[in-house]
């Protein structure tokens, strides 16, 4: 398995090589790229817009660009999450750290089965049972790789790093989840006794994003909860909403959850509204 992802690894640079050469080469001449009439909007996404036109057809250095992102989307989604850094990276903020697994014992079966990366593993689960009756927290932060283990290698601690100042507490536990999907957090603030868990994951890698990092809060996580139950912040990145915009949203709704005691679609999103009334009207 492990050389059949470095074949594909060699493959993916191969690519990204040739693409390089091809998009620098002379011949390409900006002169025959008739400009788009959106240019000017580019400025404001990054979404393939105005791309221009060679005769009837995409101009080479944006389909070149295009199999580049791909490729770099791709390599996202197979990056394998490192833990042992991670870990020591997150041990400036004092707190209790766990390093746990999923069922999924491998980047495919991550892949390809979507529920085995929902639950903890047997020997994950055994640790943190074996001292279950020590362990109380008010806020359980859980650190998975997802879908792009790149979003949370270069994203989760600049984020926690402006977030964790912002908690009323210093009742915090974290936890890394390799092979790990947004529900396993459900599973590890259960057996963490959390008032409210924190998942912190790598997003679906979009052709524009590939290192987006998503941010879920459950209040009272326990297994068999569904995704009505989470209040999601997405698409955290520099490009995106950036680390202090983010930690100021997520903040603003673990506040709110802990002191109305529910989250999900009970928790209306009102950040930065001049309102205190947060419940949906139907309630």
């Amino acid at each position: 398995m492990e050389e059949m992802y470095y074949r594909l690894h060699q493959i993916t640079c191969c690519y990204k090589t040739k693409y390089k050469r091809l998009s620098e080469h002379p011949s390409i001449s900006p002169d025959i790229v008739h400009a788009d009439p959106w240019q000017s909007l580019k400025k404001f996404t990054d979404a393939r817009i105005a791309l221009g036109r060679t005769g009837t057809s995409i101009p080479l250095k944006e389909t070149l660009q295009f199999k580049m992102d791909h490729a770099n989307a791709r390599d996202a989604v197979y990056a394998i999450l490192n833990t042992d850094k991670l870990t020591n990276e997150l041990a400036i903020f004092k707190s209790p750290i766990f390093q746990l697994q999923s069922k999924a014992t491998n980047r495919l079966q991550h892949l390809q089965r979507p529920d085995l990366g929902r639950q903890l593993n047997e020997t994950s689960k055994q640790q943190l049972l074996e001292i279950q009756k020590d362990l109380f927290c008010d806020i359980a932060i859980i650190i998975a790789d997802g879908l792009s283990a790149t979003a949370v290698q270069s994203h989760a601690v600049p984020l926690l790093q402006e977030i964790i100042p912002l908690l009323k507490t210093d009742s915090v536990i974290l936890a890394t989840a390799e092979q790990g999907r947004v529900a396993i957090g459900d599973e590890i603030g259960f057996l963490l006794h959390a008032k409210l868990s924190l998942v912190l994951i790598g997003e679906r890698p979009g052709l524009s994003s590939p290192d987006s990092l998503g941010a879920y809060i459950t209040y009272s996580p326990q297994p068999g909860l569904t995704d009505e139950s989470r209040n999601c912040v997405s698409n955290i990145r520099p490009q995106g909403l950036g680390y202090k915009e983010a930690a100021d949203k997520i903040n603003y709704l673990i506040q709110q959850a802990l002191q109305l005691k529910i989250s999900g679609v009970l928790l209306k999103d009102v950040f930065g509204n001049n309102t205190d009334n947060i419940l949906i009207s139907s309630l």
